[in-house]
This record gives structure tokens, C-alpha cells and sequence, in this order.
């Protein structure tokens, strides 16, 4: 009987196209995209200016019922489809979430296909990729340390502490973190209160990230983020705690999609997280 290669055999047995190469097919020019090695690349905004004018193709929207532990195939639906409109030749090009590591290390493992549909390389596209998902993490707890902060040094806002709803983020799966203790040790150290983490990929700045058409938008979008209340129940915002400016350059580079390609050399582009 014939071996049934795992996924991770099918997808280093691929022939890769240098990701150049994937964007000329696509109508991109090379001094358009930011390399990440010969397979990777993110491609900025900008270049919606100069195809603004270029008609628009076909939306299709893959969907399924609210996924079991082990996954509902919504992503090797996706992208078979897209493999198999451009092999009767559709100009067809895919476009998926990132994963979360929590997942990944998880029972449900990689999201980026499985068999022979998938997107290459799968190791870089399970693990960091160009860093997207790092970047939420970081504008998120960013702005819930000068939120803390804010009120260490002598709360000029009124900020009421047991209002916060800001939680911090990490992106692995660890139900230790979800209810914690912060602020222990002493006075230099913060001060005492009950908090906890959330996954990464469920912070409202990765659907700030998903939703925005640019870094003016992104920006202003950050600002608007409610983080608390005062004592009187007035809401407390990112821009009021003078932090959605730093977020927002921290995710300047976020903003933009990375693409890939499938096993078959179709054109992937990967942005934002599930």
C-alpha cells in the first residue's frame, strides 16, 4: 500500500516559486514589496493607489458552523478552491487569517491547510511568520501598562481601578494566566489588583488590524479603544492615556498583508488573526 505522506511531508516536498516571481503574476512590481527571504513578502498599502482604477474581481467568503476543537476544514476549503479555480483558469488569488500559536500547540494543531491543500512555506506560516501577531501583543500590553501606570502616578485621569477592562495578551494557550493576582510587592511595583490574560489573536487591536484601511485610520481607531471608567463612570480611552500613537507605530508594519503561495504557486495573501 502507497504511504500517506503527513502534511508536513507534502508541504517540504513543494516547489516553491521565489515569491517575486508570485507577485509579477499578480500584477505586482518588485520594488513594491518588502522581502522576508525568498518566499515571504509584505506588500504595502500604497499599491491600492496605483490599482484603484483596475476593476474589481469576484468575492467569495468561505464560512462553516462554529468550529469543533479539531477544526471544520474552513482553510483547506479555502484554499483547494482557490488551487482548483486556477487550474481551470481563473486568475485566482486566496486570502486567510494568521494562526495563533495557542492553536497551533494546541489539539488543533496548524492552520495553514492540510494535504495537498495548502499554503508554503508551512512552517514559517505556523510559527511567527513576519511578526503581525507579536505586534498586537506588544500595542496591547503596551497600552495596558500606561494604564496601570496612569494610575501609580497619582491617577490624574480619576481612572476608578475595579472599572478596568483592559487585559493583558499572550499568545499561547495558558489557562493559569486567565485570572490573576498584579501589582504584587510593594509599593514600587504597582499596586494590587485582580487581572488576567486573554489570547493575542482575541484583543480588540487585532480587529482594529483586520478592519483598517490604513495608518491615518488605524490610528485614530486605537484612540477610540475604551479601557475603564473614572469614578463617575466617564469612559477612559487609549487616546486619553496619550498611548494609541505608540500602538499604532508599533503596528505600522502589521498593516500591511504578507504573501504567500499555495502548493501549487497560487497566491496567498495572509493578514491579521482568526
Amino acid at each position: 500500500m502507497k504511504k500517506v505522506l503527513q502534511d508536513i511531508e507534502i508541504a517540504r516536498r513543494a516547489r516553491l516559486k521565489p515569491i517575486k516571481v508570485i507577485a509579477k503574476n499578480l500584477g505586482l512590481k518588485e520594488k513594491e514589496l518588502q522581502l522576508y527571504g525568498n518566499y515571504k513578502a509584505k506588500v504595502p498599502l500604497a499599491v491600492l493607489e496605483r490599482l484603484k482604477k483596475r476593476k474589481n474581481g469576484k468575492y467569495i467568503d468561505v464560512t462553516a458552523i462554529t468550529p469543533t476543537p479539531l477544526g471544520e476544514g474552513k482553510t483547506v476549503t479555502t484554499i483547494g478552491l482557490a488551487m482548483s479555480l486556477n487550474r481551470i483558469g481563473k486568475d485566482t488569488t486566496v486570502c486567510i487569517r494568521q494562526p495563533s500559536l495557542g492553536p497551533v500547540f494546541g489539539i488543533k494543531g496548524g492552520a495553514a491547510g492540510g494535504g495537498y491543500s495548502q499554503v508554503v512555506p508551512m512552517e514559517d506560516f505556523n510559527l511567527h511568520l513576519t511578526g503581525d501577531v507579536h505586534a498586537v501583543g506588544l500595542a496591547h500590553n503596551l497600552c495596558a501598562a500606561f494604564l496601570d501606570n496612569s494610575i501609580l502616578k497619582g491617577n490624574p485621569l480619576n481612572i476608578d481601578p475595579a472599572s478596568i477592562m483592559w487585559r493583558r495578551v499572550v499568545d499561547v494557550s495558558d489557562r493559569f494566566l486567565r485570572n490573576i493576582k498584579i501589582g504584587l510587592g510593594g509599593p514600587q511595583d504597582g499596586f494590587e489588583r485582580d487581572s488576567g490574560f486573554d489570547i493575542t489573536v482575541a484583543s480588540e487591536v487585532m480587529a482594529i488590524l483586520a478592519l483598517t484601511s490604513g495608518l491615518k485610520d488605524l490610528r485614530q481607531r486605537l484612540g477610540r479603544i475604551i479601557l475603564a471608567t473614572t469614578k463617575d463612570g466617564k469612559p477612559i480611552t487609549a487616546e486619553d492615556i496619550k498611548v494609541a500613537g505608540a500602538m499604532a507605530v508599533l503596528l505600522k508594519d502589521a498593516i500591511m498583508p504578507n504573501l504567500l503561495q499555495t502548493l501549487d504557486n497560487t497566491p496567498c495573501f495572509v493578514h491579521a488573526g482568526p
